[in-house]
């Protein structure tokens, strides 16, 4: 290494401190703290209850019924609800890239539902599909479609696809922001060239436009898996986590504010933390490659 690189390496060092000491101070002590607390029993009424169990609290949550419940109901959650708003937020950006009049109004317009509180969408969805006087069940009931005697949030599997359809709602707006701008990167002249080929729309899109798009699909879906497996405002406000709707978050929650049991509900935060962690690694491992090639290409 020339003296040139080294110093460079130190500048470098220096500049990027400050920044690793405040992420530190923010994430790494109150991990820390959460993990030492999951490791006992704390009293919050009592002093001198406190004592040291270990890994007592990671134990008796793994072999709780209730945890794994709420893994699996978290994970059905996340998997439809990012596969979805993948599909719409694609199909929304490819219709955004069109030029057409009043295409700015439109992209403002389909952006708005992410603007909006997640609190706020909630309450909306639960009116919406509330059973007397809400307006998807009273527009069924008009129709004579299915589903519109059904109390929707009091019933397992419905309660589910109302808080599917409410975040889908929500985020495939911001799907269709990060596609639309990896729309707005492709070159012109490999369009021109498969047009020269004779290419159909469906073979250009299929052979050209979803291969360059592939690493802005897959940052999109990383950034909504890794949110969706830490869902908890949605449930919360529309079930209370009732009816097959209970995720990690809420039962971590439930254990730590509700029951004041801070040992164990911090163990549940912890098991959280490193289940996303998990499928965040899994998934850079096996699906990341085309976020790493475009890195590569512009270093």
């Amino acid at each position: 290494m020339s003296r040139v690189d080294a110093q460079q390496r130190r500048t470098a060092v220096w500049m990027v401190s400050p920044a690793l000491v405040i992420m530190f101070l923010v994430a790494a002590v109150p991990i820390g703290y959460a993990v030492w607390l999951s490791l006992n029993v704390y009293s919050v009424r009592r002093a001198g209850l406190s004592h040291f169990v270990g890994l007592t609290h990671y134990w008796n949550a793994l072999i709780s019924e209730q945890w794994w419940r709420a893994f699996g109901q978290t994970f059905l959650f996340a998997f439809t609800s990012v596969a979805l708003e993948v599909l719409i937020g694609v199909a929304m950006a490819l219709l955004l890239n069109v030029a057409f009049r009043g295409r700015g109004l439109l992209r403002s317009v389909l952006l708005v539902p992410y603007a909006v509180l997640t609190v706020v969408s909630a309450i909306t969805w639960q009116a919406m599909f509330e059973s007397n006087l809400g307006l998807v069940t009273g527009l069924l009931r008009a129709l004579g479609l299915p589903g519109g005697e059904q109390v929707w949030l009091a019933e397992p599997g419905y309660a589910m696809a109302v808080i599917i359809a409410a975040d889908v709602w929500k985020t495939a707006p911001f799907v269709a922001l990060l596609v639309l701008a990896g729309l707005q990167v492709i070159p012109g002249d490999v369009y021109e060239a498969a047009d020269l080929d004779g290419a159909s729309r469906w073979q250009t899109f299929w052979r050209v436009t979803l291969p360059l798009l592939r690493p802005a699909i897959a940052l999109a879906a990383i950034f909504r898996l890794l949110d969706a497996l830490r869902i908890f405002d949605l449930p919360f406000v529309l079930t209370k986590g009732s009816n097959g709707t209970e995720t990690m978050s809420m039962i971590a929650y439930q254990e730590l504010r509700e029951q004041r049991l801070i040992g164990q509900g911090s163990a549940l935060s912890i098991l959280t933390f490193i289940t996303v962690m998990a499928v965040s690694l899994v998934y850079i491992r096996f699906a990341g490659g085309n976020i790493r090639d475009v890195a590569e290409e512009k270093s």
